[in-house]
């Protein structure tokens, strides 16, 4: 198996070249993402698109070159005024975006967010901003509304205890549809 970063014709090439020739790659790939209200894009599945698209291939583990891809790309969008398309990419098993999100904060002069719930509402407050931006299909025409990725969703509706439902102020049973306690009024 060969190892390092290579092109289709066999040439050999650095590093930071391969992540110079990916990072315009990864921002095609991100607008076409953010052209669809609501999507997202793995990391593994923007690693796999930027070097199919490049010609130029590496053996190299994901987790050790998609963030500096990705770092070129929060540059380049906040360069051109765009939202941060970074915000679209999600980890396959949680949908969560990664550690490297810290950095969309950091350029835009905001500070870090902590709390990693807090970071997923800030990263789907950016992916709306994104598909307004970008001018996504399915986008509602009241501007839609921010959203966790799928995956997240499901994680976080499967944990979420039921709604309270309303209960009488006196007995404390549980009131019908119609608001009215059988047993008190």
């Amino acid at each position: 198996m060969r190892r390092g970063y290579w092109r289709d014709s066999g040439e050999t090439v650095g590093a930071e070249e391969a992540w110079d020739i990916w990072a315009p790659h990864a921002y095609d790939v991100l607008q076409e993402v953010a052209r669809r209200y609501h999507a997202v894009i793995t990391y593994g599945e923007v690693g796999k698109e930027v070097q199919d698209r490049s010609g130029v291939r590496t053996s190299a583990l994901l987790q050790n070159w998609i963030g500096s891809v990705l770092g070129r790309v929060v540059h380049r969008a906040h360069r051109q005024g765009h939202p941060p398309l970074t915000a679209l990419v999600v980890h396959k098993d949680d949908g969560k975006v990664g550690v490297g999100y810290a950095e969309v904060l950091q350029v835009a002069g905001q500070p870090p967010v902590e709390d990693e719930m807090e970071r997923e509402r800030h990263a789907a407050s950016a992916r709306l901003d994104c598909y307004r931006y970008f001018e996504a299909s399915g986008l509602p025409a009241d501007g839609g509304k921010p959203a966790l990725a799928p995956r997240l969703q499901q994680a976080v509706r499967r944990n979420t205890p039921p709604p309270l439902l309303p209960t009488c102020t006196r007995c404390g049973i549980q009131l019908p549809v119609s608001g009215a306690c059988g047993y008190c009024d």
